[in-house]
């Protein structure tokens, strides 16, 4: 039988979509578990398949699929359910039946890519296949570097909106800057799916540029923010301060330094989380104590050992840490001069001063991130472990915060995700050359040794190896079809606020019934009974600019009559 919003007759098979309704953990949540043919059960909560369907699919369904189910007035709670499930597995089956080439559709369903020889850029046998710049619509410039230009672009296909970063491959050669580019893509390679560090989706090129695709946050810089609001509020430092610090503790597992953190290389989405972006000055291959010497960075967050060029590891990210939480707690960074020279000299030698505006572990944290001597600065121990154990960071759930179940200090502006509105107007303002930027040609057909191996495609968002649950970690399901087998009620702290609701409803209409019953009793007294005085409307006539009125009463049919003319009454 056909669902309320989908009434096409199908047969049952392998990609046959079914959706049953379960009760979470907590024994109050309803979950959704959506399941094609026999793989894997997939649970999410009811506003999570909305928010799917109004910000990655929504262009690709009938218009049909638009009406979502709402919540009648005393409709019970177990109908209305039905009607969400309905709906979503309808929406679901049409997605696996008709749009499977979708990237966004695949991730979200846990669906291999299809094999799809169209539109790639082969760069040799060892290399994926992917997109080509003729894939996107280029949209708006969102920002500006040495190499190139970062673009919003949006998949011509899948309408999902990305940043695209775009280099030139000769001012890369020139400024012999090709290792730190490779460096930047096997980096970005590595950063699967965590929550505060930028995402690749694909990266390719052609004879003259590279490009990558990432993920589009627009929120906007922190810098922007910190300039605007002049400095934050403790709270929110700490907020900040610890999302970055699980990025860099997240890198120094994968043995990587970060070496440029800085408020322009952290971006806030549109929930406000903090996303770590640029990773061109990464150092890979940097396991335990192992050091490196390279003078690489943004000079106000330069450490110590780095300006007097002597060899340093990993705690220089600490630094780093130390330097960007002073800045957002105080608003410059902590040894700034407009003077690069002076400010040098102010890092290797001045010693830290803090204001006693701020709370005691928040000072002892600046201080020991900001020591001098990497062996005595904080995390030169235990790494990541170190930041996290410090009293600053006591009130900070670190699980819930890699969860992102907390809620951030601040929500930025964001009306959908095409908005532009917390972008830099200098980067807006540049005009784009599209037929530069997707020149029309296919493949490179050369190999360019220098890039080779930097194409990609981020299969491991599209395929999942989540398992089957086995019969003794099955959820139990709500049965809202009718049938008795296996049929679960809803929990009474599920039912009870609807029936209060619905109670108070049905008192409210009794109560109005009653007052409409006494109300239209006393007027049909006062019509039917010819003992009350009777009334006719006062009749005006204008004299001379004033008005005269007339006006007759009766009563006991006795008449009386008074005029009234100029204010002056006449009996």
């Amino acid at each position: 039988m056909g669902s309320l919003y989908y009434s096409e007759s199908r047969m049952v098979r392998k990609d046959e979509v079914s959706c049953k309704l379960v009760m979470g953990d907590d024994k109050k949540t309803v979950v959704y578990a959506v399941r094609i043919g026999d793989g894997p059960i997939m649970q999410k909560v009811y506003e999570e398949y909305e928010k799917f369907f109004l910000t990655d699919v929504k262009d690709m369904v009938p218009e049909k699929f638009t009406i979502f189910p709402k919540k009648k007035l005393l409709q019970s709670k177990k109908t209305f359910f039905e009607k969400r499930r309905l709906w979503i597995q309808d929406v679901c089956q049409h997605l696996v039946d008709n749009q499977t080439k979708s990237e966004d559709v695949r991730r979200f369903f846990h669906i291999e890519a299809p094999d799809d020889d169209d539109n790639t850029v082969d760069l040799g046998p060892s290399e994926r296949k992917t997109a080509t710049a003729n894939d996107f619509d280029f949209l708006t410039t969102i920002g500006k570097g040495s190499f190139g230009r970062v673009y919003q672009v949006r998949h011509k296909e899948t309408k999902k909106i990305y940043a695209m970063k775009v280099l030139s491959k000769e001012h890369i050669r020139k400024k012999n800057e090709v290792k730190h580019v490779m460096a930047e893509r096997n980096v970005l390679i590595n950063n699967f799916k965590h929550p505060f560090l930028v995402s690749l989706h694909f990266s390719f090129q052609n004879k003259e540029k590279l490009y990558f695709v990432l993920d589009h946050l627009n929120g906007g810089e922190l810098f922007s923010h910190l300039q605007r609001e002049k400095h934050f509020t403790e709270s929110r430092s700490r907020f900040y301060a610890a999302e970055i610090a699980c990025a860099l503790g997240y890198l120094h597992e994968k043995n990587i330094i970060y070496r440029d953190l800085k408020p322009e290389n952290l971006l806030l989405d549109d929930k406000g989380y903090l996303v770590l972006t640029d990773f061109g000055l990464c150092k890979e291959d940097m396991q335990g104590s192992k050091t490196t010497s390279t003078f690489c960075g943004t000079p106000e967050y330069l450490a110590p050992e780095i300006i007097l060029k002597k060899p340093y590891d990993k705690t220089v990210d600490w630094w780093c840490l130390g330097s960007v939480l002073y800045e957002m707690i105080f608003g410059l960074p902590p040894f700034y001069s407009k003077d690069h020279n002076e400010m040098y000299d102010k890092i290797i030698n001045q010693p830290l001063r803090l204001k006693h505006t701020i709370s005691v572990p928040c000072t002892e944290l600046i201080t020991g991130l900001l020591q001098k001597d990497r062996s005595k600065r904080l995390g030169h121990k235990n790494d990541f472990r170190d930041i996290q154990d410090h009293p600053f960071f006591l009130p900070v759930d670190w699980d819930k915060l890699l969860n992102r179940e907390l809620k951030a200090p601040f929500i930025p502006k964001v009306k959908n995700a095409m908005d532009i509105s917390n972008i830099s107007k200098e980067f807006v303002e540049i005009q784009i050359d599209p037929a530069s930027l997707a020149p029309q040609q296919l493949a490179v057909t050369h190999r360019d040794h220098d890039f080779e191996n930097f194409t990609f495609v981020d299969t491991n968002r599209v395929i999942s190896s989540s398992p089957s649950p086995s019969a003794s970690e099955a959820p139990y399901f709500f049965n809202a079809t009718g049938s008795s087998d296996n049929e679960i009620d809803v929990p009474l702290d599920e039912i009870w606020p609807y029936t209060v609701q619905s109670t108070i409803l049905v008192f409210l209409f009794v109560v109005w019934m009653i007052i409409g019953v006494f109300v239209a009793r006393e007027v049909m007294l006062v019509i039917l009974d010819h003992r009350k005085i009777r009334r006719k409307p006062l009749s005006r006539k204008r004299y001379n600019g004033a008005y005269s009125v007339k006006k007759k009463r009766y009563v006991n049919d006795k008449n009386y009559e008074a005029v009234a003319n100029g204010g002056n009454e006449i009996v």
